[in-house]
């Protein structure tokens, strides 16, 4: 699955220094950038400095992930230098109920950074999915770590349809995309993050206050869906997606109530 006929050329590395210059300021959230040619999962790596003590806004990228883990422990790979395959370390003050806002804040900004410089038309599955159509472009994975919040994403950019991992993904190159240089890519998506995450900060968490919420509904790809939902225990509910709640909840109508959902494996039955 590394292995690829592209060159070097076709997939330059990430530099760190020139990253670190761009993004790592004393007034900003970004504290330190790493870029690392290969590792087993960046989020474990990552769980482990905060374990250690690693401040604020540490950002680990690698080019190639050996062990990556999506939702559910599914297996996440991809060729080398193909994708932008990142965490990032997050010590929020806001309430912990508030806290399961933070992978939708994620995936809504990286959506935004993708449309604007990639030209693409990306939607958000909830909980973590970037979509274009039905298709996967990227996921977010997030796991509390004493305290801190460790945020992973995989975004593929220039995989081929050969080196897809399932048939139901997809790549900024197979979508046309305007821009596939991983470089300007993470600027994006990174600064995008960021501004996010201080507004949200700055309301205390309240994803209302400081817009979250309808900015999220507004490139929601599941609300006003026919959903099928695989909940914990091997459980199904079928039915409505109606919205997200104040709290980053998946409202779901089914058999006449209302529920809502703080974790599950969401499948788009049908587009109405």
């Amino acid at each position: 699955m590394l292995d690829s006929p592209y060159t070097d050329l076709d997939r330059p590395p990430l530099s760190q220094a020139a990253l670190t210059r761009a993004l790592v300021r004393p007034d900003g959230l970004w504290s330190r950038l790493t870029v690392v040619d290969r590792t087993g999962s960046t989020n474990a790596d990552l769980a482990q400095s905060a374990r250690d003590g690693a401040r604020e806004g540490a950002v680990l990228i690698a080019e190639v992930q050996l062990a990556g883990r999506g939702r559910l422990g599914r297996v996440w790979t991809a060729p080398a230098r193909s994708g932008l395959t990142f965490s990032l370390l997050l010590r929020p003050s806001a309430p912990p109920a508030r806290q399961g806002w933070l992978p939708l804040l994620v995936g809504l900004a990286a959506a935004s950074a993708v449309r604007r410089v990639a030209g693409v038309d990306v939607r958000l599955k909830w909980p973590n999915d970037l979509l274009v159509g039905e298709r996967k472009l990227a996921g977010v994975l997030a796991e509390r770590v004493e305290g801190a919040v460790v945020i992973g994403m995989g975004l593929n950019v220039s995989v081929r349809e050969d080196e897809l991992p399932v048939p139901t993904a997809t790549s900024l190159v197979l979508e046309d995309a305007e821009c596939a240089d991983r470089d300007p890519l993470i600027r994006a998506v990174l600064r995008e993050v960021e501004t996010h995450y201080r507004e949200w900060a700055a309301a205390g968490g309240d994803a209302d206050a400081c817009g979250l919420r309808t900015a999220y509904l507004g490139m929601s790809a599941t609300v006003g869906q026919e959903v099928r939902v695989e909940l914990p225990g091997e459980r199904v509910l079928t039915g409505r997606a109606t919205g997200v709640d104040a709290l980053g909840h998946l409202l779901v109508e089914a058999d006449g109530e209302e529920r809502a959902l703080s974790a599950g494996d969401v499948v788009h039955v049908r587009r109405t």
